[in-house]
């Protein structure tokens, strides 16, 4: 099974951020239903290290707190646009959950994230856009802010790659004090 642990959105939110989609030939835009915000990828794993991974999630403390999704931007590998996001305003208190998620998957075995943390929504996957397109886009949208979400729970969610959209499934809700 394929797991990441992230942050689910209310759908009034998906919504707002589906309606964000548009004007960009060559995007592959992300279905409504499928926004989150991954905290820490893990992997492919058998049945029994994902009980693992429950366990020492289900130990973990922290408290809820607001979050604010602010600006549009986007990532490049080898020069290329790769992907478009919503981004977060900084925030402590997800620095601080993602951190003690970081420690408890490492107390449960996984190796160390090697990534530095961006906290994002990925709006869309990006192949051969037209770069004054995506300019603009990102010019015209700059200013996006929602919020403040409250975050009262993360969640370990599988994953299931798809030819169309991956299937993300929420296996197990933690909550935060």
């Amino acid at each position: 099974m394929r797991l990441f642990v992230g942050l689910d959105f209310p759908w009034e939110t998906k919504q707002l951020l589906g309606s964000l989609a548009g004007g960009i030939q060559g995007a592959r835009w992300v279905p409504p239903a499928n926004f989150h915000m991954t905290l820490r990828f893990i992997g492919e794993l058998p049945a029994h290290r994902a009980e693992e991974i429950d366990h020492a999630l289900a130990a973990l403390q922290a408290r809820a707190f607001p979050l604010v999704l602010t600006g549009v931007g986007t990532f490049a590998k080898g020069g290329q646009e790769k992907s478009l996001w919503v981004g977060v305003e900084k925030n402590p208190a997800l620095a601080a959950l993602r951190s003690k998620i970081e420690t408890a998957l490492q107390r449960a075995g996984c190796a160390p994230e090697r990534r530095r943390f961006t906290p994002h929504i990925t709006l869309a996957r990006l192949r051969d856009v037209a770069e004054g397109k995506l300019a603009g886009f990102v010019q015209s949208h700059n200013l996006f802010r929602a919020g403040p979400l409250h975050v009262e729970h993360f969640v370990l969610f599988r994953s299931l790659l798809g030819k169309e959209a991956s299937v993300y499934t929420p296996e197990v809700a933690y909550a935060l004090t």
